[in-house]
């Protein structure tokens, strides 16, 4: 059962943000077992319970990730990340191309939300014609989305627009992702069992938007329409 993060979980990532080598964290190793590993999965694996549990049809699997980055990958950065995250997302999707629900830890801030932080163009092609065809379902949404202050619309958007739907759903045609955030200091619910509650309250206000987008793969290549 997951009992919170502590402030030696924020400690380690500052550490392995400004000591980012194999000697360090070999000898911080436990550190990071103990206070980052541990505590994130049993969050994740609570999470991802209370997730199947509710929404049994989506099939979600749970993925913890590891603080080793991609040796082919580091473009001049350390070996590890300072910075850890579980995603919930249907098996086979490839990691960023599809939306799913996340939680992540860095030493400065705690987010959780949904996303697609990397969706092919076809995929951005898919949610326009959507919109253009029947904008009501988003429109829905959107309003729903304005009506609170907790998740904001995030995502890199296109430098020249696609096109103008109008004011509110302009920022949904016009990104290149679509990530709807939660954004948090390192503090208060961060160390104590109910940030498990926090995380799944917002997931289930999320699971509406996350059935929009997944669904956008099912739709016909606007070219085919």
């Amino acid at each position: 059962m997951f009992q919170g993060f502590s402030q030696g979980s924020v400690d380690f990532l500052w550490g392995i943000r400004f000591n980012n080598e194999r000697s360090w964290f070999l000898e911080h190793k436990q550190e990071y077992l103990t206070l980052v590993d541990a505590p994130l999965r049993e969050l994740a694996a609570q999470v991802g319970e209370a997730m199947h549990e509710a929404y049994p049809k989506l099939d979600l699997m749970v993925k913890v990730s590891r603080i080793y980055r991609d040796a082919r990958r580091l473009y001049g950065r350390g070996p590890y990340k300072d910075h850890m995250w579980f995603s919930l997302r249907r098996p086979g999707q490839s990691e960023g191309g599809a939306p799913c629900f996340y939680f992540e830890l860095a030493p400065e801030y705690y987010s959780y939300g949904m996303g697609a932080y990397d969706p092919t163009p076809l995929t951005m092609a898919k949610l326009r014609a959507r919109i253009d065809r029947d904008p009501k379902s988003l429109e829905t949404l959107a309003r729903r989305l304005n009506r609170q202050e907790e998740f904001v619309l995030e995502g890199a958007e296109y430098k020249r627009p696609k096109g103008d739907p109008g004011p509110l759903l302009f920022p949904w045609y016009n990104r290149r992702q679509i990530v709807l955030s939660s954004d948090h200091n390192c503090e208060g619910l961060l160390f104590t069992p109910e940030l498990a509650d926090q995380i799944l309250e917002g997931f289930r206000f999320l699971e509406p938007y996350y059935c929009f987008m997944d669904t956008l793969a099912g739709d016909p290549p606007p070219d085919q329409m």
